[in-house]
């Protein structure tokens, strides 16, 4: 079985050229625990291991002790740590020109007819570019943007949507040495530039609309809106996408003609290439800055081992370009691998639609959400029969993987069912480390409602209050080592004083990540929920997940929030739980007492709601994420304008029914809580 995967061969590699010690080798669970052990403690002969087993380019090369980790000061060696200190390269060279990776002896990841990026779109047909249309691409691109000014260090900014443009667009910067940062079209004008106007770039990259779904949407008075106050623009340029943005140079006619065969500038490791944005519900979002060398080892580590991709797989995963998974996604390249790009509406025209592009696609990997999973469940959809539907078949995928929020035993038993032999590999991580920190691998076994466990080179753990690691009990998710891609810091934090509020506030030189998590003896975990967002009724904690697990499985349920109102004087507190019912339904008495039953039955009596009330909309964010934080804010007497910004909001309206329900309760005095992200 381990010559099956590139995590096993990787095992064995290691074992052979650089010091991992495997007792009992012909063990599965024994060498992925040898391994796991390994990468948390001898950090340099790990990351090592992986820079050369999959061909990183790193100037030096990275074959001498302390050519890849600079501890930070302190025991732990963060804040602070340096990754590949010394090294020079360049990010979108390595994607544009795929390192040659040890299994890879014929280099087929290099093939310059591959097709690797492949547009999907409702706003406009197909679009597909191979490896060398995509260097050409990215060199016109590299050469417009330089004609405009863009020197190392400048900033480009894009609101646009996921589609080639836009990675030709992103590479282009990258290879110059910018930085990037992007958000997507769902987004408002406030949204966007309380993200853009922390970073003052001096490119906007815009598109005048698109369509989701059966709906058009136009965000030329958007991007008007938005070029006005960000004063530090010099250039707009419109890609030509969705309708005509007036004022602004065109894309095409930026990259006609011939272009020299990109160079790209070689740069520290450490260098900036990437603002990613923090979710914005609560404040101003945090800037947070991924470097060169800290992506690359840990994409190179993620893509290739524990996602199991090399140049023969490609990519389905729907994000927006306001995610991490869409650096995710476009991280595929380094593995010779290739993506699809879905702009629209997912569910379009029905819940079939991304199981028909996988097949149409021959995708082996593909993402989905917990939500998007559960609604296929409840929905009664087969994807084997989507598939046959388009006159394809799923037989390409092994591996299904699932982010962003837990997902329900019943969603594990229904990809069990539909899609035997797909590896189902769910995850937990965040835009701060651009990465998963809990998750599957062709090595671990998958349990029903569970996370397999800790991700390759991350010591994660579980603390209690006191700071002492915890196993079959709720606690702080904690990572004790360094892993490389570890901000480098956050825009604007200039001495790191708010990086280190925001990670290692409570426990000096250990990352707190902010979720509550939970890890067997067997090395499985649950995320329960933001830390933040954890109820804690009369001293016992409460993770918002388990209540979702359980209401996930009523049917009359559409969707639900619950938000703990704590007791100043140390009693239980009030319990609220919204619930949007499904179309033509009502939360009556009978469904109050059926959900009441259902928490108690399978949680516990603490986890009874003291009310269930009736809601139009449960509020989200635009990656999908609900907003409890906010809701209890407004619940304490918070103004709306000052716990979530609306442009932040899937539905701008999300949150006026808990105003108006917050006007009808006694006054309360707003708590401080934790910030949520």
């Amino acid at each position: 079985m381990l010559t099956a995967s590139r995590i096993g061969r990787f095992a064995t590699y290691a074992a052979a050229h650089h010091g991992l010690v495997l007792r009992r080798p012909g063990d599965v669970a024994a060498v992925r625990a040898d391994l796991q052990a390994w990468s948390t403690t001898d950090l340099e002969a790990f990351w090592r291991a992986v820079a050369s087993f999959q061909g990183l380019r790193i100037d030096p090369a990275s074959t001498t002790p302390g050519s890849i980790l600079e501890p930070g000061p302190g025991p732990t060696g963060m804040p602070g740590a340096r990754w590949l200190p010394g090294a020079t390269l360049n990010y979108a060279d390595q994607l544009l020109h795929p390192p040659r990776a040890v299994d890879d002896p014929e280099h087929r990841a290099e093939r310059p007819d591959r097709v690797v990026l492949l547009g999907r779109s409702q706003t406009r047909d197909d679009l597909d570019l191979t490896l060398a249309d995509l260097r050409t691409e990215v060199a016109r691109a590299a050469q417009a943007l330089r004609a405009l000014g863009v020197r190392r260090g400048d900033r480009v900014a894009a609101y646009l949507p996921n589609i080639p443009e836009t990675v030709v667009a992103f590479l282009a910067t990258a290879s110059l040495g910018a930085v990037w940062a992007s958000c997507a079209l769902e987004f408002g004008p406030r949204a966007v530039i309380d993200r853009f106007a922390q970073i003052e770039p001096t490119v906007l990259l815009v598109a005048g609309g698109y369509r989701y779904g059966g709906r058009h949407h136009d965000r030329r008075d958007h991007v008007a809106a938005i070029r006005a106050e960000l004063p530090t623009v010099r250039s707009v340029i419109d890609v030509g996408y969705g309708g005509a943005v007036p004022d602004s140079l065109g894309w095409r006619d930026l990259l006609d003609g011939d272009a020299a065969p990109l160079v790209a500038e070689q740069v520290p490791a450490d260098h900036p290439l990437v603002v990613l944005f923090s979710s914005g519900t609560t404040g101003l979002p945090k800037a947070i800055v991924h470097g060169h060398g800290g992506l690359l080892l840990e994409q190179a580590k993620s893509h290739g081992l524990l996602w199991d991709l090399g140049p023969d797989d490609r990519m389905l995963w729907y994000s927006t370009t306001a995610w991490m998974m869409w650096n995710a996604l476009v991280a595929t390249l380094l593995v010779g691998g290739s993506i699809v790009l879905l702009d629209g509406d997912p569910g379009h025209p029905d819940l079939g639609h991304q199981w028909r592009l996988a097949a149409r696609t021959r995708t082996t990997l593909m993402g989905a959400s917990p939500g998007f999973l559960t609604a296929c469940r409840r929905a009664g959809v087969h994807p084997v029969e989507e598939a046959r539907a388009v006159g394809g078949d799923l037989d390409a995928l092994r591996v299904l993987g699932s982010a962003g929020a837990p997902l329900a035993p019943e969603g594990y038993t229904w990809v069990a069912e539909e899609l035997p032999g797909v590896q189902l590999a769910v995850g937990s991580g965040g835009t701060d480390v651009c990465s998963g920190l809990v998750q599957g691998d062709p090595l671990l076994p998958v349990w029903p409602g569970e996370i397999s466990g800790a991700a390759l080179g991350v010591a994660a753990a579980a603390w209690d209050d006191e700071g002492r690691p915890v196993v079959g009990a709720l606690g702080e998710l904690v990572v004790t080592a360094p892993m490389p891609s570890m901000p480098l810091g956050l825009w604007g934090d200039p001495d790191g004083a708010r990086l280190r509020a925001t990670y290692f506030d409570r426990w000096p030189g250990i990352w707190r990540h902010g979720d509550w998590i939970r890890f067997e003896e067997r090395g499985s975990c649950h995320v329960a929920g933001r830390s933040d967002a954890t109820l804690n009724r009369g001293g016992v904690r409460l993770g918002t997940a388990e209540l979702y697990g359980v209401l996930e499985t009523v049917p009359q349920i559409a969707d639900s929030l619950v938000v703990h109102l704590e007791d100043p004087e140390g009693g239980n507190g009030e319990l609220l739980l919204f619930v949007q019912p499904g179309p033509g339904l009502t939360v009556d008495d009978a469904l109050r007492q059926e959900i009441a039953a259902r928490l108690r039955s399978e949680l516990s009596p603490r986890h009874v709601p003291d009310a269930v009330l009736e809601v139009p909309v449960v509020p989200r964010n635009l990656t999908g994420k609900r907003l409890e934080l906010p809701v209890k804010r407004i619940l304490q007497g918070a103004e709306p304008d000052a716990v979530a910004s609306r442009d932040a909001l899937a539905d701008p309206d999300s949150l006026a029914p808990y105003v108006a329900l917050a006007a009808q309760r006694p006054s309360r005095t707003a708590t401080p809580i934790g910030a949520g992200r």
